[in-house]
């Protein structure tokens, strides 16, 4: 068994995102990829989904994520106001987009055959062997170890998506993130590839008994940032922008763009409905023009000067001096050592 992080096929993604985008509009006649107008050197793989044909099931997953994020039930805030229901619809956004993207791949998947993707019951054990052999060795001198999922473990590790290429023995452990930039200067992203090597090393025995006797002998881990900023392959870091190399299908990443594009559109209409409401703006018909049905908020503060302020604050019974005695440093000596207590806070005892 083989177990690495993903890394990109001979040569560069070159041309696929664009080429893909640029053939929504076309249409193939005939069977089999051979049938396939595109010239070859803008096709890296043999099949290929075009927008066109997934647009009605990619649309549906769109109209769920905003339905979801809509009926959702903000909680209550004292500091929020009535602004809560942004806050919230915000909140739901970057959930829901998770899910939004793992369900697009599941889709797009389907146009290679050889892929089965699996998203149930995919809670994969941490077995302590397996974190003990990532934690002190390079990731690379663990080639071919085989580990069994029923040993002792350390809690588990339940990926977004386990894809398996029949074709070619290899299984995929894909964590799908809207964006990575929230791991930028935190060890969370460090403590997430460890669970996720951890559990490629179990995968392989995990799948023989769990799914049918599927077998592979490789295990690559990828976690797909939904942002595509700059990828590292050789830590496991892939743009969506290059996902057309991990299911094998040309057209799947144009059509991740085109998804998170509409989504977005219906996103910010939902944030811009919202926004108008929590500002009382009604858009009068009859004129066209804008209401406010509440006054402007001074979204800079106060008008007043700093002068003003200070002569309707409520002055202090004093004569504006200070004691400043207590800073003396010849006052007193050192104190005398206490006994400190420690513990959880308690109330305080009744007199």
């Amino acid at each position: 068994m083989t177990t690495f992080t993903s890394m990109i096929p001979n040569g560069e993604v070159l041309r696929s995102t664009a080429a893909a985008a640029s053939m929504f509009s076309q249409r193939s006649f005939g069977f089999g990829a051979c049938s396939i107008s595109e010239p070859a050197a803008l096709r890296r793989h043999p099949q290929i989904v075009r927008f066109a044909e997934v647009e009605a099931d990619l649309d549906l997953l769109i109209d769920r994520a905003i339905a979801a994020i809509a009926d959702g039930e903000p909680v209550e805030d004292d500091i929020l106001g009535h602004y809560v229901h942004i806050a919230s619809l915000v909140r739901a956004v970057s959930f829901r987009e998770g899910k939004l993207l793992e369900q697009a791949v599941e889709r797009l998947a389907k146009a290679n055959p050889n892929i089965v993707v699996l998203t149930q019951s995919l809670k994969l054990p941490l077995v302590k062997a397996a974190l003990e052999a990532v934690s002190g060795n390079d990731w690379s001198s663990l080639d071919g170890i085989k580990l069994d999922c029923e040993a002792p473990a350390k809690g588990s590790y339940t990926p977004d998506l386990i894809l398996v290429n029949r074709a070619r023995h290899t299984a995929y452990i894909l964590d799908l993130k809207r964006s990575l930039a929230s791991y930028g200067d935190t060890s969370r992203l460090e403590e997430l590839k460890l669970k996720m090597m951890a559990s490629a090393m179990v995968l392989p025995d995990w799948l023989y008994k769990n799914h049918k006797r599927l077998m592979v002998d490789t295990v690559e881990v990828a976690i797909v940032d939904g942002a595509s900023r700059p990828s590292d392959h050789a830590t496991g870091i892939w743009a969506l922008s290059e996902i057309d190399d991990l299911l094998e299908i040309d057209g799947v990443a144009a059509c991740m763009a085109e998804l998170r594009l509409r989504f977005g559109r219906r996103v910010q209409q939902l944030l811009e409905a919202e926004a108008r409401k929590a500002l009382g703006v009604v858009p009068d018909a009859a004129s066209g023009s804008t209401v406010f049905g509440k006054p402007p908020i001074a979204l800079n503060g106060s008008a007043r000067s700093y002068e003003e302020e200070l002569a309707m604050a409520p002055r202090e019974d004093d004569d504006g001096h200070y004691d400043l005695g207590c800073f003396d440093e010849d006052q007193g000596d050192e104190p005398e050592p206490v006994r400190i207590r420690v513990g959880f806070a308690r109330r305080p005892r009744r007199h």
